[in-house]
């Protein structure tokens, strides 16, 4: 370890620094607290005076100057009159793994020592010779007592943004991120009465203000009234489900599930019971017949049945309710994407409906904005909803409390409902561009009418592998899903698949099912 580096490294260092959209300033402390907390700097060694570095890092000294003193403040730098800044000693307590090379090789080999002299050598080994420790190390296999890693899931690459036609579903868009509010948001909630009001640990409770305005901005708008102590946050409606599952499904537990249907919600119920009962949809949804009366618990998606995006009619949803009280079964309804609706009178959510606690309700605040905030909640009775905070403390105690903050500001000032309106119209829009498409330059294939959402359901030709599709079209740049996946059993349909459009241009579409189709015709005429 060296107490100097050399220009050259300086200037490396700060390459591996830089990232986009951070200061100068910014950057070059993020260097100097790498070099130190990695130890490329010996304690009390002198970093450069703030006109060498500048001058070798090609920025203004000023720069500099305020970057060490931020440093000073914060510890990590000691400022010495006339003699400049040295790394302060204290900021490296003590850790596990940064004895010297030679105190680790004494270690080995008092190791080797304590090995040798316990009589550890195996039989047959050559006398004289020390063999290396082989701990026994845990069977781990045998140890899972669920698999969910050999469950079948969405798969989204990664790299997304880098194909030319990401036809995927869910995916942030950056054109549409209302960037000004959210900061605005968030410094608001950074000031520092806030901060004294979000900061402490909240245990099991939610952001008082945030619940509020789900109670009164969100949960109108699809004919939705609850109390306070009715509506309980979560990580997303992903852990909304999780939560659901662990509180209320067993061994013994029966769970209709929607086929074709959500991946993940049939692989959280099935963690919990193999008693899973594939519901076939139609084109009102989960059809209200015999099937229902084996269930104690529906899952549905009414407002934009996934992956069909059909939506259930008012009397459909009337006469699934009538079912439920009659056969004593819950329905949990998933009401994703209801705000994305382009019709001018959408239906009411299935709880809208509800006059015996038989629904169950869980939204997402985030999936539309930004799905990686990750913030949903769940409306049931209280005496649940105390159940269900009381699980959730265990697991994460509360979703973060800055992010439920700067989100109550968020639906306080109108931002969410003028970008609600945004997104629908720019979705009106792509799912007009791509339907059409679809009709011009792949009429071999059928899709379910787009009346909201951010996706389109296609029915290739019989004979269609789109597992081989989308392989071959993402060689091309295109990215699309196919959609066996949704499908319960062992032979599901292999024809269909889903093109999202949340996350493309508008301008690229056409071009994308031009591509899309070619690589179709290509597939269906080598498998003829």
């Amino acid at each position: 370890m060296s107490s100097r580096i050399s220009a050259a490294m300086w200037n490396q260092l700060f390459l591996v620094s830089a990232r986009a959209g951070m200061s100068l300033q910014s950057q070059i402390r993020q260097m100097l607290v790498s070099a130190i907390l990695d130890e490329r700097l010996m304690r009390g060694a002198a970093v450069p005076s703030s006109r060498e570095l500048a001058e070798g890092l090609g920025v203004a000294r000023n720069t500099v100057v305020l970057a060490y003193q931020q440093l000073v403040d914060e510890g990590y730098l000691i400022a010495r009159e006339r003699r400049g800044y040295f790394v302060n000693g204290d900021i490296l307590a003590p850790r596990v793994g940064t004895q010297s090379a030679e105190s680790r090789e004494a270690a080995n080999a008092g190791a080797r020592g304590v090995a040798a002299n316990a009589g550890d050598t195996p039989a047959g080994a050559a006398a004289g010779t020390i063999a290396p420790l082989d701990p026994l190390t845990p069977d781990w296999e045998g140890r899972y007592v669920v698999r969910p890693s050999g469950q079948r899931n969405i798969v989204k690459p990664i790299d997304w943004q880098q194909y030319q036609y990401p036809f995927i579903y869910g995916q942030f868009d950056p054109t549409m991120f209302p960037t000004a509010d959210w900061r605005e948001c968030c410094q608001k909630a950074l000031t520092i009465m806030e901060i004294r009001d979000w900061a402490p640990d909240m245990i099991a409770r939610d952001d008082e203000t945030l619940i509020q305005q789900i109670r009164t901005r969100v949960l109108p708008r699809r004919g939705v009234w609850a109390d306070a102590d009715e509506i309980v946050l979560t990580n997303g409606a992903q852990q909304a489900l999780y939560l659901l599952a662990d509180l209320l499904v067993g061994a013994r537990t029966t769970v209709g599930i929607e086929d074709p249907g959500y991946p993940d919600a049939r692989n959280i119920f099935a963690i919990r019971t193999p008693k899973l009962i594939g519901l076939p949809v139609d084109e009102f949804g989960v059809p209200v017949d015999d099937n229902l009366s084996q269930c104690d618990y529906v899952y549905v998606t009414p407002s934009h049945q996934c992956p069909t995006t059909t939506t259930m009619p008012l009397a459909h949803r009337e006469a699934l309710l009538r079912r439920a009280e009659t056969e004593d079964f819950v329905l949990i309804e998933d009401d994703y994407e209801s705000e994305n609706s382009y019709s001018d009178i959408p239906i009411p959510a299935l709880k809208s409906l509800d006059r015996s606690d038989r629904v169950i309700y869980i939204g997402s605040l985030s999936k539309s904005f930004a799905p990686g905030l990750r913030l949903g909640y769940i409306v049931a009775p209280a005496a649940l909803v105390a159940e269900l905070r009381a699980l959730r403390r265990l697991m994460i105690r509360h979703p973060s409390a800055f992010i439920q903050r700067s989100f109550s500001m968020f639906l306080a000032l109108g931002h969410h409902d003028a970008l609600l309106r945004r997104l629908a119209d720019t979705y009106a829009k792509r799912a007009e561009v791509l339907t059409a498409a679809l009709s011009a330059h792949m009429p071999e294939a059928t899709f379910v009418r787009v009346k909201g959402g951010a996706s389109c359901w296609v029915r290739g030709p019989e004979g269609l592998n789109a597992n081989l599709l989308a392989l071959r079209a993402k060689a091309r740049g295109i990215l699309i899903e196919p959609g066996d996946v949704f499908f319960m059993g062992d032979a599901p349909p292999r024809n269909m698949f889903r093109l999202g459009f949340s996350s493309i241009r508008s301008e690229h579409i056409e071009a994308g099912v031009i591509a899309l189709a070619q690589v179709m015709r290509e597939t269906m005429a080598e498998s003829v």
